[in-house]
């Protein structure tokens, strides 16, 4: 799970479906990905019970499975990075490369 919100394609995509449910068309117009990207980051996201969809028509209406505990998690997450940001940073094995 936590790979998954690693990515910051996935990670725009729940921000979006916070406010709501959406449709891929719409994902890919707010993001600026393709539909391809798009649709696989959600079967990610799906496989990790993060999202569900219906169907509406022809197309699907995907939003939040869990939304409460997912924002906290994301909350918790913007606030460790707050509090631990520039060790994250300067992390000798993830953090940016020394020459920027």
């Amino acid at each position: 799970m936590f790979r998954s919100l690693g990515e910051p394609a996935r990670l725009a995509i729940l921000r979006h479906l916070a406010l709501g449910e959406h449709k891929v068309v719409d994902l890919t117009a707010h993001l600026g990905l393709a539909q391809s990207t798009v649709s696989a980051h959600l079967a990610c996201l799906r496989d990790c019970g993060l999202v569900t969809s219906r169907p509406q028509g022809r197309a699907s209406l995907w939003s939040l499975s869990h939304s409460a505990p997912l924002l906290e998690v994301l909350a918790a997450a913007e606030r460790l990075l707050a509090a631990t940001g520039d060790a994250v940073a300067l992390c000798p094995t993830y953090g940016e490369p020394a020459d920027r």
